[in-house]
């Protein structure tokens, strides 16, 4: 994976989420996957906080754009790896989000980890 490929990721990614079109979305992740975020105790879709196939991510992320009917995320950087990127974005509620992706070898994430800090600070404050 090189910066252009981590970039395009991250913008259809991003642009996926913002138009809150699920098949856009979904379509950057395996069938096999493991995703953990925060969220989904939060969301109370489970509590182990870990989606395992792609349709309860499906269920998940219908429930989080219901929740958040007004979702809209704002890319700020991207950061390339070995077959990861991580990508650093505010997401709801100002909150800065940055999720590292493991990819397959057909391009999509079947390793995901989401971080997010409380909301937008800087530092110092």
């Amino acid at each position: 994976m090189n910066q252009e490929q981590a970039y395009q990721f991250a913008d259809e990614w991003i642009s996926a989420f913002n138009a809150h079109n699920l098949a856009a979305i979904l379509d950057h992740y395996a069938d096999e996957l493991a995703f953990y975020s925060p969220f989904i105790p939060l969301l109370k879709f489970n509590e182990s906080g870990c989606i395992t196939s792609k349709r309860d991510l499906e269920r998940y992320f219908q429930l989080g754009l219901a929740t958040y009917p007004n979702l809209h995320f704002t890319l700020h950087n991207v950061f390339v790896g070995i077959n990861t990127l991580s990508i650093y974005y505010t997401s709801v509620n100002d909150r800065l989000a940055c999720e590292v992706f493991q990819l397959d070898k057909q391009g999509k994430a079947e390793v995901i980890f989401c971080q997010y800090a409380k909301a937008i600070s800087h530092c110092g404050d």
